[in-house]
């Protein structure tokens, strides 16, 4: 029920721009620009965590972006999650065989977006599971650009862990070490899809290295060099530039308007 209101509210009341509070609009022509996912490239948090594939983010996590991500993961604002998942389909289209743009000859491989999952408490408290919607309007806007795509929500947690927020690197991957693992109908709903797991936001890389930790001893990947990737809508500007030939980015912020970092 609370998240059926949210929506409605959202569509029915006037709402000023999430990212960078333009008046009267869900989100302006300026932040969607900046979520459209054309600027997607791969990213590399320092340290690296073991096992971590390689990562494609859409954005940097400041600003606008930083905002957006908070309105619709922390606030309830489910409409977001639209225009978020355009921005992770953005990342998906820029990892190449896996999910590249769509030519003329044979059909794309078919995709299966694997969310990182909340725990459940999580869930509760905030009314959704944020990386999972965003993955299912990240998966429609795969289908319209003629990419095959579904969301195989196989990963859950197998025990409790501890509020990620305020902890290190280090202690993130004791956190989520051996936490999670895949559900019985695994190979299933990813049977004859290359795996891409993804996820609202990487700082660490900890979450993502023991998601793809999981679905490789599920074997529904062979091992650190094979095809797994992954797939978030934003991250940190600085984990942008520490791959070879990469270019380190800052995030485009609105005249006159500061970073909420």
């Amino acid at each position: 029920m609370r998240g059926w209101w949210q929506e409605l509210a959202g569509l029915v009341l006037p709402v000023d721009c999430a990212g960078c509070g333009a008046v009267r609009v869900l989100v302006c022509a300026g932040c969607r620009e900046t979520l459209s996912g054309a600027g997607a490239a791969p990213v590399r948090p320092s340290p690296c965590p073991a096992g971590l594939p390689v990562v494609r983010a859409a954005a940097v996590y400041e600003g606008g972006v930083r905002a957006l991500l908070l309105a619709h993961k922390e606030r309830g604002a489910l409409p977001l999650a639209g225009v978020l998942g355009e921005a992770l389909a953005g990342a998906v289209l820029a990892g190449g065989p896996v999910g590249g743009p769509v030519r003329a000859g044979p059909p794309a491989a078919e995709v299966a977006l694997v969310p990182v999952p909340s725990a459940r408490r999580q869930v509760r408290a905030r009314g959704h599971d944020p990386a999972r919607r965003i993955a299912l309007a990240a998966a429609g806007r795969l289908r319209r650009a003629g990419v095959p795509a579904r969301v195989a929500p196989v990963l859950r947690l197998r025990r409790a862990v501890a509020d990620q927020a305020g902890l290190g690197a280090r202690q993130r991957r004791e956190n989520l070490a051996g936490a999670l693992t895949v559900c019985r109908d695994g190979a299933r709903l990813t049977d004859g899809a290359a795996i891409v797991l993804v996820d609202d936001l990487i700082t660490t890389g900890a979450t993502l290295a023991e998601a793809a930790r999981a679905v490789r001893a599920a074997g529904l990947a062979a091992g650190p060099g094979d095809a797994l990737r992954a797939a978030v809508v934003a991250a940190p500007a600085d984990s942008f530039g520490r791959l070879p030939g990469a270019v380190p980015r800052r995030a485009a912020t609105r005249t006159g308007r500061k970073s909420r970092e």
